[in-house]
């Protein structure tokens, strides 16, 4: 772990105290296939059309729309059903529309979800109690929450997701530094946007460090399963 990252859990406590990843902010369905036509004009044979699976309650989908493409979610409410609520319940209000990704570091993680265009703050809700001893870890592709390095339990609306295996944000133990960040969900489409994303330029501003010096847009983020 490259020491940037680890200053990414402290780093912005020093601009703002309301994220670190890393707080989140101060309290303040594909349709179904249509029938398929067989054989000859003559003939018309209609063939039933492939039952979809049923979508998993436990396992929802989103779909973060970002300036540089789409990002397919898979979460896992099983594992964290408390993490995974609070995310939809954001979602749901439509919290994410217009925020941007304000935190980029290289080869390591890209964080988003608190900031809206012009760096103001989103109001954010009660943190949550931390999920991080579910035994999902952060490796590359995953998605967790972001909270204040020094409590556990501090995480609101802000996420990141994870470019590489990050062991050390991993539980560890019940103190604040070893307690993990929760991840409650993985891509399962558009990795490579992620990687577009992390590649992006940064700057270090009165604000954020590892800014990315274009600003990238999520546009929405909202279920489809």
């Amino acid at each position: 772990m490259r020491q940037h990252w680890k200053r990414l859990v402290a780093c912005v406590v020093l601009a703002t105290a309301s994220v670190a990843l890393p707080g989140c902010g101060r309290s303040s369905g594909d349709p179904a296939p249509a029938a398929a036509i067989n054989g000859s004009e003559s003939s018309q044979t209609v063939v039933p059309a492939r039952q979809q699976a049923p979508s998993d309650p436990q396992r929802p989908v989103v779909v973060i729309e970002t300036s540089l493409g789409p990002i397919k979610v898979r979460l896992d409410a099983r594992s964290a059903p408390l993490t995974v609520d609070n995310f939809l319940s954001y979602v749901s209000a439509g919290h994410y529309s217009g925020t941007i990704v304000h935190q980029v570091y290289k080869g390591q993680g890209i964080v988003a979800g608190g900031y809206s265009t012009d760096l103001t703050e989103k109001p954010a809700r009660t943190p949550i109690r931390n999920e991080a001893h579910n035994g999902l870890k952060n490796r590359r592709g995953t998605i967790a929450m972001v909270r204040q390095p020094d409590q556990i339990d501090s995480a609101m609306c802000q996420f990141f997701i994870n470019v590489a295996d990050n062991p050390a944000l991993d539980h560890k133990n019940r103190t604040p530094t070893g307690y993990g960040y929760c991840v409650f969900g993985e891509v399962i489409e558009g990795m490579e946007v992620v990687d577009k994303i992390n590649e992006t330029p940064v700057q270090n501003t009165g604000k954020f460090d590892q800014m990315p010096a274009r600003q990238i847009l999520i546009s929405s983020i909202r279920r489809v399963e």
